[in-house]
């Protein structure tokens, strides 16, 4: 059974939603797969989410403002949301792993 029909008929109310959990999962592969698994203090978390957000904010910016650079449009948007919910997935990861000394390493 391929990923995205498993995800859609387990856990997913629709296609588009099996989707975005399925480009999730592959950046959270691809940053596993580039920086390893990530066990940042606490407070280091809020400026790497920070970052990323500022990133989303700027696509969403650039697109609807039309400024003429190549950080606009929804396939930047897209992205942009996909690292945010990717890094934001990596806090809740590094909480399960280190719960049991309030989210310390």
């Amino acid at each position: 059974m391929q990923i995205n029909s498993f995800i859609t008929k387990i856990l997913c109310n629709n296609i588009e939603q099996a989707s975005a959990i399925r480009q999730l999962l592959i950046e959270r592969n691809r940053q596993d797969s580039k920086w390893g698994e990530q066990n940042h203090p606490i407070e280091r978390w809020t400026g790497i989410l920070g970052e990323e957000f500022g990133e989303l904010c700027e696509a969403i910016n650039e697109t609807v403002f039309d400024n003429g650079t190549d950080k606009g449009g929804y396939e930047n948007i897209k992205k942009e949301a996909i690292h945010v919910a990717a890094v934001a997935t990596s806090i809740i990861e590094y909480i399960e792993r280190n719960q049991h000394n309030g989210g310390r390493e």
